[in-house]
Formats: C-alpha cells, structure tokens, sequence
C-alpha cells in the first residue's frame, strides 16, 4: 500500500475519518472503504500534476500556503461548505474536471458497492484530507528541501488491490 494511502488513512486521521462517515451517514468502515476507493485517482492526479512543468512547484506552494491541515486538526471542519468548496478547488487542480470526478466516483462504486451519489460527495472531502495529510507531513519535514520525498509519498506500491490493506487498516483504527 503506498505511504501516501497509509499516511492520509492511518490512526492520526480517524477523526476526519469519523467526521467524514458521520457527514455522510456512513458507519467508520464503509467511508474508510469509500476513501481508500478514491484517494488512488487522486493520488495519480497529483503524480500527472507534479510532472507537468511547475507543477511540483505549483503543489508544493499549496501545501505551504493553504490551510488545509485545518481539516486534520478540527475535523468537524470537513462538513461545511467551505471545506466543500475548498475540496472542490483541490479537485479541480488534480483531476481537471467534473465529468472525471464522476467517473472517479462511478469507479470507486463499483468496486466498493457504495452508492456513486455518497462518493461524489466524499470527494472533495477526501480532497481535502489528503491535501491537509500532505500540508501537515510538510510543516513537521518541509518537502521543497527534499522534492523526492513528496515523490516518494505519491509513488504507490502498485499492487493494484487495496481493499484487504484497507480492511486490515479499519480493524486497526475501530478496535
């Protein structure tokens, strides 16, 4: 499983987990399942983005400037609807446009049986999370020092399955 999946879905995130499950009437699980659906097109959004010209640049300004590690720290945040619209924002840089979150979302249905209208929904709230996971990582080891670190965290192992690390992770983070 990449760093990036464990590092936005480890123990240090249960309660924007939580908060995300609660927002959308979920039990811990199936958001957790939900989340670990989506971040993958996410996460391979931001590795076309940071290969682009400026682009590693452009991410690392935003993890410098934003405030998004606000939706680590006080997770009840993640509901309102400027956490959405700031989700919104962050989907649109790393996926580009809306027909490809909703594919994303359709994507992440099929293979999570979760309904696509609820992981529409999700986005812009795992956007937010993955970006505040990423901007909370820079401000404890600033990665503009260490470029290959970021690279590191958007470079998944590859497995291609993620549902039994995700399992494996959610009976961890509800014991």
């Amino acid at each position: 499983m990449g760093n990036l999946l464990e590092m936005v879905l480890g123990q240090q995130n249960s309660g924007a987990i939580g908060q995300i499950a609660k927002n959308l009437n979920l039990d811990a699980g199936d958001a957790l399942k939900g989340l670990g659906s989506l971040l993958p097109a996410l996460q391979g959004g931001m590795q076309r983005n940071v290969k682009q010209q400026g682009g590693l640049e452009s991410l690392l300004g935003a993890l410098t400037k934003n405030k998004n590690q606000q939706y680590i720290e006080q997770p009840e945040l993640l509901g309102q609807p400027q956490a959405i619209d700031n989700g919104n924002s962050i989907l649109g840089h790393i996926l580009g446009s809306k027909d490809v979150s909703r594919q994303v979302a359709q994507q992440a249905s099929a293979q999570t049986g979760l309904d696509s209208s609820i992981l529409k929904k999700m986005l812009p709230m795992a956007a937010s999370v993955l970006m505040g996971s990423l901007g909370k990582q820079n401000q404890q080891q600033p990665m503009a020092k260490n470029p290959s670190m970021l690279e590191g965290l958007l470079d998944s192992d590859g497995d291609g399955s993620m549902m039994d690390d995700l399992m494996g992770m959610a009976g961890k983070l509800f014991r």
